[in-house]
């Protein structure tokens, strides 16, 4: 965690009990730590996607591929419901990230680095692949 990251900032301190924002600190503990998981399996995702955009521009493939989006899409959907999670949050989070990656393969294609290959750190690629 962040040295400047407080995990205990809150505007209710002194409107409830302590004994429930002791329980309520440590629910958001273990949703910190989720985020933080989120974070960087994101980040592994995107080298990936960044491999996928650069052999797409290598071999002049659009950047986006509406069938595997779809069948994305369906597999999340198909996800959500088994983790009790709504599907139409999955699929929106997943549009999110569809849209970031397809922008940033044209990016890729329109700068002419067709035999770039991505490297770690690099900002982020596709996410239908």
């Amino acid at each position: 965690m962040s040295p400047d990251y407080d995990p205990h900032a809150s505007s209710l301190p002194g409107t409830a009990d302590p004994a429930v924002l002791d329980e309520l600190f440590a629910i958001r503990g273990s949703i910190d730590n989720i985020d933080a998981s989120l974070v960087y399996l994101l980040a592994e995702r995107f080298k990936f996607t960044q491999r996928v955009g650069a052999l797409k521009a290598r071999h002049d493939l659009p950047p986006s591929d509406p069938g595997r989006e779809a069948a994305q899409i369906a597999r999340l959907h198909r996800l959500a419901l088994e983790a009790d999670l709504e599907p139409a949050f999955a699929e929106k989070f997943l549009n999110f990230i569809i849209a970031e990656v397809i922008r940033h393969h044209r990016a890729l294609a329109a700068e002419g680095r067709p035999d770039a290959e991505a490297e770690p750190g690099e900002s982020p690629g596709d996410a239908d692949d």
